[in-house]
């Protein structure tokens, strides 16, 4: 019982570090929404929900498979914030990895240039599906990217296919 009271206790553990992540990107976002500085994109997991519910057969009569591909991927996600400009770049890159807790997240792809670009694609997974794909990226523009939802990794296959034919 003490070991199942453990493994409890550190889930919820882990599920705070998880929410105080998403609260600290949150926070993150909203200290610059308003400001005329940033380009700023949100889509809601609502419009996505909306997208996912788009008549598949009328789809597949017009034999539009990119659609069809994207309308399975849209109907799992739960949002998009995007936040950019091209001031204070440097300052706004290292404040954002001290604020946001990268720890969590697994690294897909880092970049860094001779030139002070930096780049990192990282991924959350739960349950072999991407909960998140972050992008940070600093250099010309400071980017940071949130895409958060059930990515289904054969869905993104399917469509990345679909795209390329």
């Amino acid at each position: 019982m003490l070991v199942v009271g453990l493994l409890f206790s550190g889930l919820n553990g882990l599920q705070a570090q998880v929410a105080d992540n998403l609260n600290a990107i949150d926070e993150y976002f909203q200290n610059f929404v308003d400001d005329d500085r940033f380009s700023v994109v949100y889509i809601s997991g609502k419009l996505f929900q909306m997208l996912g519910s788009l008549d598949k057969e009328t789809v597949r009569m017009e034999n539009d498979k990119d659609a069809e591909a994207l309308i399975e991927i849209a109907q799992d996600m739960q949002g998009l914030r995007i936040l950019s400009t091209d001031e204070d770049v440097d300052e706004l890159y290292e404040s954002a990895k001290k604020k946001i807790n990268t720890s969590i997240y697994e690294p897909l792809m880092t970049v860094r240039g001779k030139d002070g670009d930096n780049m990192e694609l990282l991924v959350r997974e739960n349950k072999g599906k991407i909960s998140e794909l972050l992008l940070l990226s600093g250099g010309d523009e400071f980017v940071l990217m949130s895409f958060v939802g059930n990515l289904d990794m054969e869905k993104i296959s399917k469509m990345a296919k679909e795209i390329e034919n």
